[in-house]
């Protein structure tokens, strides 16, 4: 069982928080992403419309946000363990929150595309900090368990955002559904200013020189017990941008639904992540985080071949089906894999955060744009990303050693 006594924090004078309430704040925190992605994917063709583009080019705003999520990482890395993790918090969650405002009044697709960008980099940071205040307070095994819970939570969002994305589409437009990202944002900084603790005390933040950094990034990607997690869990990542950038064309180009029954479909593969999580989580009550990898990488690797062979064949009941099953495992995948990553950091959360960051991103915002280069009017660009994905993966993982438990993993120092 997780803990849910209160949790004392780093901050001078800052309250207990309790576990189900850390994990409620950072799961709103953690939804940036998916709400800002998931809920204008059936507005692709809308915004190919209005700004008199195609559709390749709407696509494009969709890989420089997932850029833009790993290239922001950068530089929050090092600002958390210098400056502690509420004051950065804020500042990223207010920079997403007035440029969800400015793309509603965005004149042509580059500034869009540009403004998605900045977007994006504001966003992250929710990603970012909230990794580093798990770490903060948890030792690997326990961690994953408040990731477990955080995600399921943050499983909401990719169900109702392509949801209400697609009914607010259709009801008010596309600037609309930026101003309610906007409102969101303002929101999550209201629970990040008065709901979320410090969790760094001050005595334990790092003033480093770029070189220190540069050393410590260096130190953990030559650590095998953080590289192959963080490896691993990045791949899995992009399997699921895969699948978000060729969805909308897979399932309304192909099999010819509509914006609102798009979203409903969209939000049924997300509930079998949240289905996935309850089971991680009981899981995790009887197995290490590694035991339930080495079982959950073959599954994924299988489930994904057969997915590729079969995707242009399969009448869309059994294509969601399969989907439901195969990007289940992506976010049991995510869990377990960050919380091996960050007890490897040793003193440096702030950098080994930002490393998992910017190589989920990066790898997501190849995909996505793989997608689209290598459309060709079947569903098979986004079914064979998957499958590479998940071979890469599961290879990684078990050429890299299987694992023990957890704390037997190195730290670096």
């Amino acid at each position: 069982m997780m803990q849910t006594e209160d949790i004392h924090t780093g901050g001078k004078g800052e309250r207990p928080i309790g576990a189900t309430y850390l994990a409620l704040i950072l799961a709103g925190l953690t939804s940036f992403a998916p709400f800002a992605t998931d809920m204008y994917l059936a507005s692709f063709p809308e915004l190919a419309r209005v700004f008199a583009t195609d559709l390749g080019s709407v696509q494009l705003s969709l890989s420089l946000f997932s850029l833009g999520l790993a290239v922001g990482q950068v530089f929050y890395g090092p600002l958390i363990d210098r400056f502690g993790r509420k004051l950065p918090m804020m500042v990223g969650v207010g920079l997403f929150t007035v440029t969800s405002l400015l793309i509603v009044m965005a004149p042509t697709i580059d500034v869009f595309i540009g403004l998605r960008f900045l977007q994006a980099i504001g966003g992250c940071a929710g990603m970012i900090i909230s990794r580093a205040i798990i770490a903060d307070l948890f030792k690997a095994h326990e961690a994953a368990k408040v990731l477990s819970l955080m995600m399921l939570v943050q499983g909401l969002a990719p169900i109702l955002a392509p949801i209400a994305g697609g009914y607010v589409l259709i009801a008010a437009g596309w600037q609309a559904i930026f101003i309610f990202l906007a409102l969101y944002g303002a929101a999550c900084l209201a629970a990040v200013r008065w709901g979320l603790p410090e969790t760094l005390a001050a005595d334990q933040r790092r003033r480093e020189h770029p070189l220190h950094v540069l050393r410590a990034w260096v130190d953990l990607l030559g650590t095998r017990t953080f590289v192959v997690p963080a490896a691993t869990g990045a791949l899995a990542f992009g399997s699921s941008f895969a699948f978000i950038s060729g969805s909308s064309f897979v399932y309304m180009d192909l099999h010819g639904v509509g914006e609102g029954v798009y979203g409903w479909l969209f939000g049924l593969n997300a509930v079998g992540m949240i289905v996935a999580i309850q089971i991680n989580r009981w899981l995790l009550g009887r197995l290490s985080a590694g035991t339930i990898l080495n079982s959950v990488f073959l599954l994924f690797l299988g489930l994904s071949c057969l997915l590729m062979a079969t995707a242009d064949r399969l009448p869309l009941f059994a294509l969601v089906a399969m989907l439901f099953v195969c990007l289940g495992c992506v976010p049991v995948i995510g869990a377990n894999t960050v919380a091996i990553a960050m007890e490897a950091t040793g003193a440096h959360r702030g950098s080994g955060s930002a490393i998992l960051g910017i190589t989920q991103f990066a790898m997501a915002s190849l995909t996505s744009a793989g997608v689209g280069l290598l459309h060709d009017g079947t569903a098979l660009p986004m079914t064979g990303i998957i499958f590479a994905c998940a071979l890469a993966a599961t290879l990684i993982w078990f050429l890299g050693g299987r694992w023990r438990e957890a704390k037997s993993a190195s730290t670096v120092q």
